[in-house]
């Protein structure tokens, strides 16, 4: 009996310490900016989704596409009926791992600069991305941030003639995740 208990002991241990490798958020940010002749256009999204792993040294990101906020309802709209095709595309998702070989040790606080490799997936068009970025690790919080060039065509999002010059053929990216650690 006192070895079982022993062994139970081991085990939540062991599953404990590794949580502590996983982190999650459901309030990430990203923002998109577009600037083209006829016009800007940003929008932002405070609904994404994420787990970061660091033993496996992978990160997810989910983003409702009808999340992102305009300052105009008529370009909500066109985005999500036009462009993204929401109802038929509603997530846009992102998987990859850190390929640049250093380790973060989410127990230790500091900045880590990264490179994650992976898939980016909106409109139903998976594609491969490379992007540079950040990880802040302070107490027991992660903050993961990046900004990176999505060229619009790339995903199969097509611009019609009429407003060429209103929309921008590649698209900024800005993503910033503020996690907590997943047993919270």
């Amino acid at each position: 009996m006192k070895n079982l208990i022993l062994i139970y002991l081991a085990v939540l241990i062991s599953n404990s310490l590794l949580a502590q490798d996983k982190f999650i958020t459901q309030t990430g940010y990203t923002k998109f900016f577009s600037s083209a002749p006829l016009e800007d256009i940003e929008a932002h999204n405070n609904k994404v989704q994420s787990v970061i792993d660091f033993a496996k040294q992978e990160v997810v990101v989910s983003m409702d596409m009808k999340a992102f906020e305009f300052d105009k309802s008529l370009m909500r709209e066109h985005f999500n009926e036009n462009y993204v095709e929401s109802e038929k595309f509603p997530k846009a998702i992102f998987k990859g791992t850190f390929s640049n070989g250093s380790t973060i040790d989410p127990t230790k606080d500091g900045e880590y600069a990264v490179t994650v490799e992976g898939t980016m997936t909106i409109h139903g068009v998976t594609q491969p991305i490379t992007t540079k970025g950040t990880i802040i690790v302070n107490g027991s919080k992660i903050n993961a941030q990046t900004k990176f060039m999505v060229k619009v065509a790339d995903h199969d999002i097509d611009i019609p003639k009429i407003v060429f010059h209103n929309i921008a053929e590649e698209v900024e990216v800005t993503v910033d995740l503020k996690y907590d650690p997943l047993n919270s």
